[in-house]
């Protein structure tokens, strides 16, 4: 049976100022090929978390460059995850920008109304959102730096999970040491 789970919103916030300007050697560096954004803010959830989704095709999950869902490294797959999402992982849902916390999911829009980059929110500052992200590295960076057409905002509401020790999975993963 699943229960749901508090996301961690501090080890996905420790984790974004620990690996921001630099690479988990656990995972692949998407950079130059396709971006890194999504890869890094799936890693910075999975700290807050510590669980994956299996499901092949439609899951979120990460076992290496050649074994991933797409939803752990594309910027639709993961929105499309994250927001339906009924079994075991994260889960969450497109909310209003007052409602975003550290933690949460910032993705921007271009003016082909394509999605195409994915932040991590690690603060706030006055009249706009500080973030963090890979491809164009940053940690707390202010949102209205950015130039882009619109936004979608993503609160993590929790996940799902049989139980599991968050606390030796965090440690394991931000000491680049393993994957549980």
């Amino acid at each position: 049976m699943l229960e749901i789970g508090q996301y961690n919103r501090q080890f996905a916030y420790a984790y974004a100022a620990r690996w921001a300007f630099d690479r988990n050697p656990l995972f692949y560096n998407f950079t130059g090929i396709g971006g890194d954004c999504t890869n890094f803010v799936s890693q910075c959830i999975f700290a807050g978390c510590c669980e994956m989704n299996y499901t092949p095709n439609t899951g979120w999950y990460y076992r290496g460059l050649n074994d991933r869902s797409p939803s752990w490294s594309g910027v639709s797959f993961f929105y499309d995850f994250i927001t339906t999402n009924q079994g075991v992982g994260p889960f969450g849902a497109e909310t209003a920008p007052e409602a975003i916390e550290v933690g949460d999911v910032i993705q921007l829009r271009n003016e082909l109304d394509r999605h195409y980059h994915t932040l991590l929110v690690t603060g706030f500052a006055e009249g706009t959102f500080l973030v963090s992200a890979h491809s164009d590295d940053a940690f707390d960076r202010r949102l209205d730096s950015y130039t882009y057409e619109g936004e979608r905002f993503i609160h993590i509401e929790g996940f799902r999970r049989y139980v599991k020790n968050e606390v030796q999975c965090f440690e394991n993963l931000y000491q680049g040491i393993s994957l549980p």
